[in-house]
């Protein structure tokens, strides 16, 4: 528990090597993560326990640009049981990063991870 007047670590731990390349699983490609790619915005998906620290560092050292802010949107997957090739199941949780970069850096989301 924090104490008052305790300040919080701003630097956190250094993400291993192995881990970098775990976070950023894939980029988001849809009309509007296209949209928002014209303002320095590129969307990834990212694990579930991914905080926003770890992503700003994964962007980070894989492109080789700053990054100013970090956004997670946490979708939750419909709960109703649904049928996939006849087996019943449901969808899964699906945790988004929106990465906002420094004014003049840009990531070629096309190349691939």
């Amino acid at each position: 528990m924090r104490h008052i007047g305790q300040k919080l670590a701003k630097n956190p731990q250094k993400v291993g090597k192995a881990r970098i390349f775990d976070i950023l699983s894939e980029p988001v490609v849809t009309e509007k993560s296209t949209l928002i790619s014209q303002s320095n915005q590129y969307t990834f998906k990212v694990p579930l326990d991914a905080a926003k620290p770890e992503i700003k560092q994964a962007v980070e050292e894989i492109f080789k640009v700053k990054v100013r802010k970090v956004n997670t949107i946490l979708s939750k997957g419909k709960q109703t049981t649904r049928r996939f090739k006849g087996q019943p199941g449901k969808r899964n949780d699906v945790k988004k990063a929106i990465v906002t970069l420094e004014q003049g850096q840009n990531i070629d989301v096309a190349a691939g991870l």
